[in-house]
């Protein structure tokens, strides 16, 4: 056994601070001069060491002991089915654990786990839950709670609104929140992770969460901040990552970091065209003066961009199909490196390339089919709300472009089926007339009005 892994074995009482103190000081010291220095989230959770020790060590041991809670609990979510969003993330799963065990509930998943949330199930031994649908054919009156949404769009559709009592989430109201016929309870907090929620929520309460929770709580904040890196990490996603490192006895935090990010690009080597673009996509609809319809807003967050962005020509003709069939008005893919924290995106038409240019204005390559987002990373912090500025102040949809392959019938866009080779059993797109094009360019020339946009040669139409 090494020198340090000897050191950690000796701690009794060290929390996850002064494991990481012992294991890396002020600098680990490799062969030569090389000094490998803190991360971020190594700082942080030594920066709370104190804050933190004094919450987990004001909380008991045993729950079951503590004394009457005063704090509010609603009693409407004891025995309630907390579920996420479709398509559904580490978040949203690792919440719906949180919340269940905090309120008297069961878990339920939305959609299949993605491998990054099957990482943070395994490594921290906890069952998977049951689907919604399993749960809901059991007893259909069953009371729901929705975590980490509260959009329709983004709902099971096993799930009748009239049976939704609660939702915990941190994201923005906008188009298509769920409206009710009765009061219902509504935690919504402007914080990086709606498992920060659940996690302050035990501690306000004096309660301990258990080991795995705690540690698929704390997983869920790392994801959905990005390591405490994306522009949406509060104080309180801060300060809770450091108590559910005690709590989970995590010694090593950048290494758990690493590990599970490492599993979520690992999934996307191996994905399809149509998979990446419809994984973790977002619609949001606007009814501004020059601008009424739908927006959909992929994101795919890898380790290494240069896998997907090469993929390029296979992804922007299935985001063609997709905007024909979800009927959006513009389409986009953002490409995020949640290692350096910069993005492309992906542009599939002259209306999202005009959109684009007045929202974003970055830097246009491949023939205008690619933008440099730069620093921006967070589709909720970074791109809607830019997008919905924009649309607000006047943006108007260009007219007069060659519309291209966005006039076909549904019937040309082929169909979707499994593909019988694939060992992962990805979602292929076969029969489709946007297939074996040599490649989508237009471009919107300085000078022109968006309308002016033209074809660059007849393989390679303008898509709209």
């Amino acid at each position: 056994m090494s020198s340090r892994w000897s050191t950690l074995s000796t701690r009794v009482q060290a929390g996850g601070a002064e494991a990481l103190r012992l294991a890396v000081g002020e600098g680990k010291q490799y062969e030569g001069d090389i000094v490998r220095k803190r991360t971020e989230v190594e700082k942080v959770v030594i920066e709370k060491e104190k804050a933190a020790g004094d919450i987990v060590h004001a909380l008991p041991e045993d729950s079951e002991t503590q004394p009457e809670v005063k704090l509010y609990l609603p009693n409407i979510l004891k025995d309630a089915v907390f579920v996420g969003h479709l398509v559904t993330d580490l978040d949203s799963v690792a919440g719906a654990i949180g919340a269940a065990e905090l309120y008297g509930g069961i878990p339920a998943l939305a959609s299949e786990v993605n491998s990054e949330t099957a990482f943070a199930l395994e490594k921290f031994g906890v069952e998977k839950p049951r689907t919604i649908e399993d749960i809901l054919k059991e007893n259909p009156e069953v009371d729901i709670c929705l975590v980490d949404h509260q959009q329709t769009s983004q709902m099971n559709p096993s799930i009748h609104q009239d049976k939704v009592v609660g939702i915990i989430d941190h994201h923005a109201l906008q188009s298509k929140t769920i409206v009710t016929d009765k009061p219902i309870y509504i935690d919504i907090r402007p914080w990086g992770s709606m498992s920060t929620i659940i996690a302050h929520t035990f501690v306000t309460h004096g309660r301990r969460p258990a080991k795995h929770i705690a540690g698929m709580l704390l997983c869920a904040i790392l994801s959905d901040t990005l390591n405490l890196l994306g522009p949406t990490t509060t104080d309180w996603d801060r300060l809770m990552v450091a108590v559910l490192a005690e709590i989970a006895t995590v010694d090593d935090i950048q290494y758990l970091a690493s590990q599970q990010f490492k599993a979520k690009s690992r999934e996307l080597a191996h994905m399809s065209a149509v998979d990446l673009v419809n994984g973790d996509q977002k619609s949001f609809s606007f009814a501004a003066s020059g601008f009424k319809g739908e927006v959909g807003f992929g994101v795919v967050e890898t380790t290494d961009d240069d896998i997907i962005m090469d993929r390029a020509s296979e992804l922007l003709p299935e985001m063609v199909a997709c905007k024909k069939e979800k009927s959006y008005d513009c389409l986009f893919l953002a490409v995020v490196n949640i290692v350096k924290l910069r993005s492309k995106l992906l542009i599939c038409g002259p209306t999202e390339l005009a959109l684009a240019k007045d929202a974003f204005g970055g830097g246009l390559m491949e023939d205008c089919t690619v933008m440099d987002l730069g620093g921006r990373v967070s589709r909720k912090k970074d791109y809607i709300p830019v997008l919905t500025r924009t649309i607000k102040n006047g943006w108007t949809k260009p007219s007069g472009v060659h519309r291209g392959p966005s006039q076909v019938e549904l019937s040309e866009l082929g169909h979707l089926e499994v593909d019988p080779v694939d060992p992962y059993g990805n979602v292929k797109r076969t029969g489709s007339v946007l297939q074996g094009k040599k490649g989508i360019s237009f471009s919107l020339k300085e000078g022109e009005k968006a309308g002016d946009a033209e074809e660059s040669n007849e393989d390679a139409p303008t898509i709209d």
